[in-house]
């Protein structure tokens, strides 16, 4: 099969990201005899200066890993609400839902104590080997995508208007830079310097210079840069009214990035891995549970049956994440029943012929005034649109979508060790909230996830996590790490890859051919992201499935956005075989992704 780019293949590493210069920094770690984790880590720093409207310093990342000593873990490194970020500081603010944008939808920033637990424990090369390429790229400056340019562009006017540290770094002279020129972020680059001397002054050990990094950021300058920042701004947000945020140094103080048990189920000889219901990975493995009585082997991987099987799957899925999901440490969430075969079998039955227009949760004993309290407050809040609503991190693919949105990122990596990574970096895009001007980065605005109703899972506490969509994957086989992948994409991240992963699984298709076929996705459920809008009956298709399976969901009641070939899904992949040999690709859209090895 014609694809786009070779499927990479060798014995001694790979790595695949959304951006080639990520790929190459955890390459050349590799090369120098670090292992997937350091390569990991230097990939994510590269991306939050190659990649500013997908994700920054002060985001979150989930990370799904298989260390060869240690075996299968999640690290959470999803920041949770300050302790002032209560229902009635809010509703002060006369708000209903949190805006998706500025200071009021900021949580503790998760990524960068999440890094250095995946260094500490599981790397072996020093902070300055993996800090030095994002340093260096901030310092002398990167080729500036055509995607990026155009974001600040059309922020120019509001950045000059409400955001001055966003003017000052993005806007240098007062204009927007020109896409394929040198971009340089020279403050960035002294604060990602300064906690390196931080550290470095304080050891020579590599454990307590990882330490005493996690000590400037969380407890020293970067935290009281914050604190003062958020103390003293009043930032305009979509609301159109400018708000002071509710997170502070002491906040910051006192968390740290965490370890847990993944998430899995078995599927067709697969065990496939994600994180826990404060994600939407549970979503994934649901929607497995709902197809293992189909026989889709038999069906076309870009037939019209195919697409209306496992889009009304994913339907019953997503209808279940709005009423269960939460953060399991303050909420209890019915993983049992969701994803157990008798209760996936009752809800099998509801696929039919025709595409669903409705959103059917399933029902749970003992959650029944849980399951009402939800309903009511998404008809009453989300937005029903047959045109569909701008989101807060609506995708690459959402064209109608203004591109002063965000979105994210992903990094995959193997090593010859068997060490195996998969990561979903984001958050504290350039276009979320203001940059604070000591630290040449800006905020993550994850709280918008929360509601402002009580008695909901999702409903907003202190030190809860928001319900993340990020939700990076990894497979096993015979109790062996097989397969890491993922994708950016908000609420379609896990339709991409299950598309991805059904293709390859059953139609025995390569990483790069299954990634090359033509994506779709639904918008029927409320969105996670400020304003929660939704369409029923959404189905997203690339013109490239041809018009006659185009037509033929049509014809099954799916209301059909067509979207030009080429603009769904953002999918890395890598994988290692029994016999050793190593596999990775990554999309050809957007012309940014790439997989380096050998």
């Amino acid at each position: 099969m014609f694809t786009t780019r070779p499927e990479i293949l060798g014995t001694f590493g790979v790595v695949t990201s959304t951006h080639w210069l990520a790929s190459a920094a955890g390459m050349s770690m590799l090369e120098r005899g670090g292992n997937a984790f350091d390569a990991c880590v230097a990939s994510a720093f590269v991306l939050q200066v190659v990649e500013p409207h997908l994700v920054g310093p002060a985001g979150e990342v989930p990370v799904v890993f298989h260390s060869a000593r240690t075996g299968l873990e999640v690290l959470c490194g999803q920041g949770t609400a300050p302790k002032a970020a209560t229902l009635e500081r809010y509703r002060r603010e006369g708000l209903d839902l949190i805006p998706g944008n500025g200071l009021l939808a900021t949580v503790i920033p998760g990524s960068f104590s999440a890094w250095m637990l995946l260094l500490r424990d599981h790397g072996s090369m020093r902070l300055r080997d993996v800090l030095e390429p994002a340093i260096y790229y901030a310092e002398q400056g990167h080729p500036l995508l055509p995607r990026v340019a155009d974001t600040i562009a059309g922020l120019k006017d509001f950045f000059q208007a409400h955001w001055p540290g966003s003017a000052a770094t993005y806007l240098p002279g007062g204009h927007a830079p020109q896409a394929r020129k040198l971009f340089r972020n020279p403050v960035l680059a002294r604060t990602w310097s300064r906690v390196l001397d931080e550290a470095e002054r304080a050891s020579s050990d590599r454990e307590r210079q990882i330490a005493r990094a996690c000590d400037a950021f969380y407890r020293g300058f970067v935290a009281e840069a914050i604190d003062r920042f958020v103390r003293q701004t009043e930032a305009m947000d979509e609301s159109g009214t400018p708000h002071r945020g509710v997170l502070s140094g002491q906040d910051m103080a006192g968390w740290s990035a965490s370890y847990e048990k993944a998430l899995s189920c078995d599927y067709h000889g697969y065990t496939v891995a994600k994180a826990g219901a404060w994600s939407q990975g549970p979503v994934f493995l649901q929607t497995l549970a709902l197809l293992k009585g189909m026989d889709l082997g038999r069906l076309g991987p870009c037939s019209a049956e195919f697409v209306h099987r496992v889009t009304e799957a994913m339907k019953l899925a997503f209808a279940d994440r709005e009423v269960y999901y939460g953060d399991p440490a303050f909420v209890d969430v019915p993983l049992a029943q969701l994803l157990s075969d008798d209760y996936n079998a009752a809800r099998r039955a509801l696929i039919g012929a025709h595409a669903s227009q409705e959103l059917l949760p399933g029902r749970i004993p003992g959650f029944e005034d849980q399951a009402e309290r939800v309903m009511e407050t998404l008809s009453r809040l989300s937005k029903v649109s047959a045109a569909g609503s701008a989101t807060s991190e609506p995708t690459m693919a959402d064209m109608q979508a203004s591109v002063k949105r965000g979105d994210t990122t992903h990094v995959d990596v193997i090593d010859r060790w068997g060490n195996m990574v998969s990561a979903t970096p984001s958050g504290g895009w350039l276009q979320s909230s203001p940059v604070i001007p000591e630290l040449g980065f800006c905020l993550n605005t994850r709280a918008q996830m929360f509601w402002l109703q009580e008695g909901l899972p999702g409903t907003l506490e202190p030190g809860k996590r928001p319900r993340t969509t990020l939700t990076p994957a990894l497979a096993l086989r015979d109790g062996k790490p097989c397969l890491a992948f993922g994708t950016p994409g908000g609420d379609q991240q896990e339709q991409w890859q299950l598309l991805f992963f059904l293709r390859h699984v059953h139609h025995g298709l390569n990483l790069q051919e299954a990634i090359d076929l033509p994506m779709s996705h639904t918008l029927h459920f409320p969105s996670s992201f400020s304003p929660r809008g939704r369409r029923p009956g959404h189905l997203a298709v690339e013109r490239s499935f041809g018009p006659e399976v185009i037509e033929d969901l049509r014809r099954r009641g799916h209301q059909i956005e067509e979207m030009p070939p080429w603009s769904v899904g953002r999918l890395t992949a890598a994988s290692r075989d029994a016999d050793g040999i190593l596999h990775a690709a990554a999309t050809p859209r957007l012309m940014q992704a790439y997989a380096v090895g050998r």
